[in-house]
């Protein structure tokens, strides 16, 4: 399993550390970094997001301003480049969990 660090640029937002798989998600454990706070509202209203969505639109609205902040998500130790997210990647983080979809090619 990998170890993360989820960064806005130089900004240690959080680790994430791999655990398990729940088809299409990756599941990790989220550390938060001295960057969370900045972010964290905007993580709590995706995560706060439920319902029918059979569409795909409705999680846009809090998604859009996640997108904006420029986050990405660099492995610890690995020699892969950085997953920028929403182009590369899909982190979801609620509380202490965090989902994360991404390709493993």
């Amino acid at each position: 399993m990998t170890r993360w660090q989820l960064l806005q640029g130089d900004v240690l937002i959080g680790e994430l550390d791999e655990y398990g798989c729940e088809h299409p998600f990756f599941l990790a454990h989220f550390t938060p970094g001295s960057g969370w706070e900045t972010v964290r509202p905007l993580f709590e209203s995706w995560a706060a997001y439920r319902g029918p969505d059979p569409e795909g639109f409705g999680s846009v609205a809090p998604v859009g301003p996640l997108r904006d902040v420029g986050l990405t998500l660099a492995p610890i130790g690995g020699r892969q480049p950085p997953l920028h997210l929403f182009e590369d990647c899909v982190v979801r983080i609620d509380g202490p969990e965090a989902r994360l979809r991404y390709s493993t090619m």
